[in-house]
């Protein structure tokens, strides 16, 4: 391998946390207080916070589940965390519906929330995510609130949540990492914000 390569390969690693960087001075902190409010009053009328997401962005939500719970004390949940009912409800009746019928025989309710993870965020024209585009339709029918973080501003979740928060990326080759990584930044950061964190970490 050449000096060449070697150097492109430094600033490939380089350029794609200044990136991280870039998004850091675009996030709307507002957005993020205002969230930690909700949930704080969720948490008050003993609420139940439901996240939802694919591929990643299930594997996210499934550890905001613990932090939600261990340190907030805020009822949680992540359907893909049973992956027998997932699969089942995948196999009879569709990926389309996984969520919204996991939603109403779980009664999701107006003191309930969901929060979604999601890079895109659902498109249905495009039939991408569509479970979560029902998931959030459902919720407000039943005037549940829902709240996002998502990568992409034109995308079901970001319209149509209470509070969104985007993870705004100009490189988008890199968008899936960056709005998966900063779900995970984000719900950390509302974990440890001393209005909603009761209990400490370990270390």
């Amino acid at each position: 391998m050449n000096k060449k390569k070697i150097l492109n390969m430094d600033n490939a690693i380089e350029n794609y946390f200044i990136e991280k960087k870039i998004i850091i001075s675009k996030l709307d902190f507002k957005k993020i207080e205002d969230l930690v409010d909700e949930l704080v009053k969720l948490r008050s009328k003993k609420g139940r916070l439901i996240f939802l997401g694919i591929g990643g962005s299930a594997g996210n939500c499934s550890h905001a589940v613990n932090d939600f719970r261990k340190l907030c004390g805020i009822e949680s949940y992540c359907p893909t965390d049973n992956v027998s009912e997932i699969t089942a409800r995948t196999n009879d009746d569709g990926f389309e519906t996984i969520f919204s019928k996991w939603l109403k025989i779980s009664n999701l309710n107006k003191n309930d929330a969901l929060f979604i993870m999601s890079v895109g965020g659902g498109d249905k024209k495009k039939n991408v995510s569509v479970n979560l585009i029902n998931a959030i339709k459902y919720a407000k029918k039943v005037r549940s609130k829902v709240f996002s973080i998502v990568g992409k501003k034109e995308g079901f979740a970001y319209l149509h949540s209470n509070i969104s928060i985007l993870v705004d990326v100009e490189n988008k080759k890199h968008l899936t990492p960056h709005a998966e990584s900063f779900q995970t930044a984000i719900w950390h950061s509302l974990v440890s914000h001393p209005k909603l964190q009761i209990h400490k970490t370990k270390w």
